[in-house]
């Protein structure tokens, strides 16, 4: 089953999270806390008779210049055992419908890795278009 993350969740987000992208500093509390608390952020999980077997994370972002919000997928990570599934693509389509039905976004965007083929594809085949754009970042003390 996809659906939104519950502060209940957290325990199970924080195994994925650290599998997904290694320590990050944050803790199960400060999860479920942004889990109840942000506005401005969807995550979907795939669950699987209780187990979280992936999750996708959404941004939304407001900006004087535009008459609508726009979204960008900031995670997607599907669990090694489930992967090959449809489950990317399902956490996807359902990012996809929530974003816009929440937040009247029209738009979405996602960055990978230029050498994460898999991603890429995954992205590709659920209607994803590569645009010509650089990336840059700055870490700041």
């Amino acid at each position: 089953m996809i659906r939104l993350a519950a502060p209940e969740d957290a325990g199970q987000l924080f195994g994925l999270n650290e599998r997904f992208n290694g320590p990050s500093g944050t803790t199960v509390e400060d999860m479920a806390r942004s889990l109840g608390e942000n506005p401005r952020e969807l995550v979907i999980v795939a669950d699987c008779e209780g187990t979280l077997a992936g999750f996708v994370c959404v941004q939304v972002k407001y900006s004087f210049c535009y008459e609508r919000p726009s979204a960008e997928i900031t995670e997607v990570f599907v669990d090694e055992g489930y992967r090959r599934a449809g489950l990317g693509r399902k956490l996807l389509e359902f990012a996809e419908r929530m974003a816009a039905e929440r937040f009247g976004v029209s738009e979405l965007t996602v960055l990978t890795g230029g050498d994460n083929f898999p991603a890429q594809g995954l992205y590709e085949a659920a209607g994803f278009e590569r645009e010509d754009e650089a990336v840059f970042m700055k870490e700041l003390p």
